[in-house]
């Protein structure tokens, strides 16, 4: 690994910050530093009272760390959000932000086994303290597992064609690096190459970091955080995690049970929404950084 600094491109910057309705002397979340982008701006609009806590998990993001007394790492993942909060003594902040992409210089790093564009080992981990990995996932998982992660995270239409080549091929190929995945699947890869192979790293990487159910402990999370009136800023970049932020926003749930004679209790969603449909970036943006062409920013207010 060089020593250099974790970049990233922030996405939808002003309109993540200026959704979270700043108050000079508030206490405010960044869950996902990254590279620092957001939390910079929430800095320039805090006022020397002000406190902003930031989270992540993975160790290079901290090489971007500020000097700021105002400011407080967590290295973690931000599914222990109350955990930490308490522990700063903040159990109730104004405001939550998180960008849920994975960073440019992730992408952008072979050895970190994110991008498909460069060889690497099959890692995906953004905690390297965890155990799992992408190739552990591939070598490891049963042919009915491996079906489910590709036809739900990756949305792959020949899921069950994947999963069984994989399961009944890998006792006769090392599957370690990028490229050794790229030339294993050149027999079942339908469509286009490279979005195949985008939705499959993507499949592998949310079963990896545990995505989605970081997300749901996040909202659930949030929603006990915040001060009535607190907002929630979230950036989401693929179908599977908008629709669960929209789904808690607007429900206060993930799934809604059928009730055809209305006898149950209506669940009231602990937030309302501030915009009904989602942030998405401006034509400017999207010129000068594509990949901010699957960005949906939802801000959501406490009740």
């Amino acid at each position: 690994m060089t020593e250099q600094a974790f970049y990233h491109t922030t996405v939808l910057l002003h309109e993540t910050v200026e959704g979270l309705a700043i108050k000079e002397n508030g206490v405010y979340v960044d869950c996902t530093f990254g590279g620092g982008g957001h939390s910079k701006l929430i800095l320039e609009k805090l006022g020397p009272k002000g406190t902003l806590i930031v989270f992540d998990q993975d160790a290079d993001a901290w090489r971007n760390l500020p000097e700021d007394s105002r400011l407080i790492p967590v290295t973690e993942n931000f599914r222990y959000l109350k955990r930490f909060l308490r522990l700063h003594g903040a159990p109730i902040v104004d405001g939550i932000l998180a960008d849920l992409g994975v960073s440019s210089y992730q992408f952008d790093t072979g050895e970190r086994g994110f991008s498909t564009r460069f060889d690497g080992p099959l890692d995906m981990r953004m905690d390297h303290r965890s155990e799992l990995t992408a190739a552990t996932v591939l070598q490891t998982y049963t042919e009915s597992k491996l079906h489910l992660l590709f036809e739900r995270y990756g949305e792959l239409r020949n899921a069950k064609q994947l999963a069984k080549h994989i399961a009944t091929q890998r006792p006769k190929a090392a599957i370690n690096t990028t490229q050794d995945l790229k030339a294993f699947l050149e027999p079942v890869i339908k469509g286009n190459p490279q979005r195949y192979l985008a939705q499959l790293f993507q499949a592998l990487r949310i079963e990896v970091n545990d995505e989605l159910g970081a997300l749901r402990e996040l909202l659930e999370q949030s929603a006990q955080c915040l001060k009535p009136g607190g907002r929630l800023s979230i950036i989401s970049f693929h179908s599977l995690e908008d629709r669960l932020v929209k789904q808690f926003v607007k429900n206060g749930a993930w799934q809604i049970e059928e009730d055809p004679l209305g006898l149950a209790p209506k669940m009231q969603s602990p937030f309302k929404e501030v915009y009904k449909k989602p942030i998405e970036a401006s034509a400017e943006e999207l010129a000068k950084n594509p990949r901010s062409r699957s960005a949906r920013l939802r801000i959501a207010e406490k009740n």
